[in-house]
């Protein structure tokens, strides 16, 4: 039986953190391409990447994004904001904004944009759709993200196997989310490190 998105974001947030840690490292050796960078010193914190022109300040503080584009495919997001030393930073904040199904940023008002605060383990989610391709650019998420007290770290999530990831001048394995099917959509983890 194929679990449902809200069964695996269920694990995740129910998981103690540690051994979630415990679980990726032992993949990410194991693993030809490692997708989410590792902590573990200053060299493998998130890469940077443009805010690009349709940032808004100001989104709202929620999770749910997909009413905002129904007819998308669903997709949730989920990962930890980890320091270099790999330890979850509570509070921090996690702020997104992309494309609707047809490729379209709304510019007027603030669908397919939100923010939230990372729980007490590092954890952030939101649960929205996968985005279309958007003229000159590959499928891609934006984010900003902000430990207390600390710099915001603007970037970007790409999807693997993607044809135009190559020609994506913004692109970097680095950046890959981790995508899984479900019953009812796609799952995406990826873990920043700032």
């Amino acid at each position: 039986m194929v679990p449902t998105r809200r069964s695996l974001l269920s694990a995740f947030l129910t998981v103690p953190i540690l051994h979630q840690l415990t679980i990726r490292k032992a993949l990410a050796q194991s693993a030809s391409l490692e997708l989410t960078p590792a902590c573990g010193d200053d060299d493998d914190l998130t890469l940077a990447r443009e805010a690009g022109a349709f940032y808004k300040p100001n989104a709202p503080l929620r999770h749910e994004l997909f009413n905002d584009a129904p007819a998308g495919e669903s997709i949730t997001l989920a990962g930890l904001v980890l320091d270099p030393d790999c330890q979850p930073i509570a509070n921090s904040l996690v702020e997104i904004w992309h494309a609707d199904e047809t490729g379209k940023y709304d510019t007027s008002g603030f669908n397919l944009r939100g923010h939230q605060f990372t729980d007490e383990n590092g954890r952030w989610w939101f649960s929205t759709i996968v985005p279309a391709l958007y003229p000159g650019r590959t499928r891609h998420y934006h984010l900003r993200v902000q430990r207390p007290g600390g710099t915001v770290l603007t970037t970007q999530l790409f999807f693997p196997n993607e044809p135009r990831n190559e020609g994506d001048y913004l692109y970097s394995d680095d950046l890959l989310l981790e995508v899984s099917d479900s019953a009812d959509g796609k799952f995406g983890r990826f873990d920043f490190v700032v």
